[in-house]
């Protein structure tokens, strides 16, 4: 068996999403290969990240400095804020680079169930941005749960008053589904988002 050190290693990145006991295992053997190159660049970019760490203060990204590069970045729409529940949510719609705006972060979802309530979630500094002013559209990109699509509504709510354009991220049929195989709720909300052709 391997030292206790490398059982650390690789008990460590076992507990990362997608990663299991034997894939985990895997990546340690391919690292201690290349123990000289890629273990090093590994070694040095945790240590990087681990030191340099913060949440932006504006927005609730992830980042090695605050506010964060999207925060502070002058190409960004100033005037579209697009909320998110999580920073995972912010990375996969940034990603997609169709959204030139900036970016709220919620840090969870409304839930009665777990106990989550607007003062849990960083509804009060989402508010305080958009009363300051400067912000024209609102874009509403929580999950489509029932959870996900509470949270859109009581911010919906909160935010009526103010004149912003209040925008949600549309729900229906994936580009490549087939109708046989989707769920009622994707079919029923693909038939009540339905446009007109031409």
């Amino acid at each position: 068996m391997a030292s206790q050190e490398i059982e650390a290693l690789a008990s460590a990145l076992a507990r990362l999403p997608g990663l299991g006991p034997r894939s985990a295992r895997r990546a340690v053997l391919w690292l201690i290969k290349r123990r000289e190159t890629s273990l090093v660049q590994l070694a040095e970019a945790l240590e990087g990240v681990r030191a340099r760490l913060v949440e932006c203060q504006t927005c609730g990204n992830v980042d090695t400095a605050d506010p964060c590069s999207i925060c502070t970045d002058p190409r960004r729409d100033a005037r579209a804020l697009c909320v998110v529940e999580e920073v995972a949510d912010l990375w996969a719609l940034d990603r997609s680079r169709l959204f030139t705006g900036r970016y709220h972060v919620l840090g969870g979802r409304l839930s009665a169930l777990e106990g989550v309530g607007p003062e849990d979630l960083s509804i009060g500094k989402l508010l305080a941005r958009l009363e300051a002013g400067g912000i024209d559209e609102v874009v509403l990109a929580m999950n489509a749960t029932l959870e996900g699509q509470t949270t859109a509504h009581y911010i919906a709510e909160r935010i009526d008053t103010l004149p912003l354009r209040v925008t949600q991220l549309a729900h229906g049929l994936p580009v490549g589904g087939e109708l046989d195989y989707l769920d009622e709720g994707t079919l029923a909300q693909a038939l009540r988002a339905r446009r007109p052709v031409g």
